[in-house]
């Protein structure tokens, strides 16, 4: 039943996955005909809408293939050939997105990294090589992950508490801006009320003052 359930949830994946990518080359095609061919270097495109539309387009390999990648029964020779076609689409989706900031483009590297970390784990010496999928638990790199994990320092005691705050305690959970607005009112208004007050008494002071200095008159 575990078996069923998993490959008819493979084929739902995928089956949502061929319709993205018939959409989005849809796009990339246009309404006069077949696409053109991803240029091989960056560098030799100039137009920046089709630079965008290339960077769609590896984006939209690098999905399927990942997609593909967290099939298990695949073997071991194709996963291998995957995780090293992921790795080299990442690094051509770096150069395209490189030429779109050179043509004055938006700037999509966060993003890419974000994806790249999600999806993938690097280990230590693989200069930015990552293993995605089915990939993590191939043998050789699967202990190499083991061993990383095991041997990964621990943050110090002084580093975990660092960011421990009012938030973590709850002290600021009602505190959604307008706790401060309306102690900020209540603020003005006393101190809008203290200060009619020190005029009164200031003024009832000088009217004293005043009957004290006409007693004196009329008594001299």
């Amino acid at each position: 039943f575990w078996l069923v359930t998993m490959a008819r949830n493979e084929e739902k994946a995928q089956s949502m996955l061929n319709r993205y990518l018939q959409m989005k080359n849809k796009e990339a095609s246009g309404p006069t005909g077949p696409r053109e061919t991803r240029p091989l270097l960056a560098s030799q495109e100039n137009n920046l809408s089709k630079a965008e539309r290339w960077r769609r387009q590896v984006t939209g390999e690098i999905i399927s293939k990942i997609s593909e990648i967290h099939n298990e029964t695949l073997s071991e020779a194709r996963i291998r050939d995957l995780n090293d076609d992921i790795n080299k689409l990442f690094r051509e989706k770096d150069h395209w997105e490189r030429r779109i900031r050179e043509l004055g483009g938006i700037t999509h590297q966060s993003v890419s990294l974000q994806l790249a970390q999600e999806e993938g784990v690097e280990i230590e010496g693989t200069s930015g090589y990552r293993y995605f999928g089915a990939a993590k638990k191939l043998k050789g790199v699967r202990e190499l992950l083991q061993q990383e994990e095991e041997y990964k320092p621990r943050a110090p005691k002084t580093e975990i508490y660092k960011n421990i705050d009012a938030d973590y305690y709850g002290y600021r959970a009602d505190d959604d801006g307008k706790l401060i607005e309306l102690e900020q009112t209540a603020e003005k208004k006393a101190r809008a009320a203290a200060i009619e007050e020190w005029k009164e008494s200031r003024a009832n002071i000088d009217d004293m003052d005043d009957s004290s200095s006409d007693g004196d008159d009329l008594t001299s």
